[in-house]
């Protein structure tokens, strides 16, 4: 499942512009993956667990959310992805829980937490904190209901 959110990500993140067949197939898989990003989520919040620290379920959770950004960064996807119902608060919880667990044990989900000494932890979860700002960025971008719930 990685490996398929990793060639989605590629795909979407490619420059080329696509046809309205292939936009309204990518809206509905935006709808998918967000509702799995939903319910995935606070899998994530296991990785400050040395012993869940490989848990696929969570990584699968990040790179749903690398996805999910990814498609918040084009204006097509943006407009139909702000609109979903639950993905911004989903967002605001996460990033709250994220927050409380980093100050409980090891912070693993910033990049500015994850050296000891002078080597730096390749953990997946390191950066997960920043691609939900980015993600709550994004939904708000020109979107004033938004805005205003956050």
């Amino acid at each position: 499942r990685v490996t398929l959110l990793e060639l989605m990500m590629a795909k979407v993140s490619e420059k080329n512009p696509v046809t309205t067949e292939e936009l309204a197939v990518l809206l509905r898989q935006a709808d998918f993956l967000a509702g799995c990003f939903q319910d995935k989520c606070q899998l994530v919040l296991k990785l400050t667990s040395a012993a869940d620290a490989e848990d696929e379920e969570a990584l699968v959770a990040i790179r749903l959310l690398d996805v999910l950004c990814e498609l918040t960064s084009t204006n097509r996807q943006l407009e139909h992805l702000q609109a979903l119902p639950g993905l911004l608060e989903t967002a605001i919880d996460t990033l709250r829980l994220t927050h409380l667990a980093g100050k409980q044990a090891v912070n693993i989900f910033t990049a500015t937490h994850a050296l000891t000494g002078q080597e730096e932890i390749s953990h997946p979860a390191v950066g997960f904190k920043s691609h939900l700002i980015r993600l709550i960025g994004n939904l708000c971008y020109k979107n004033k209901e938004n805005q205003d719930k956050v």
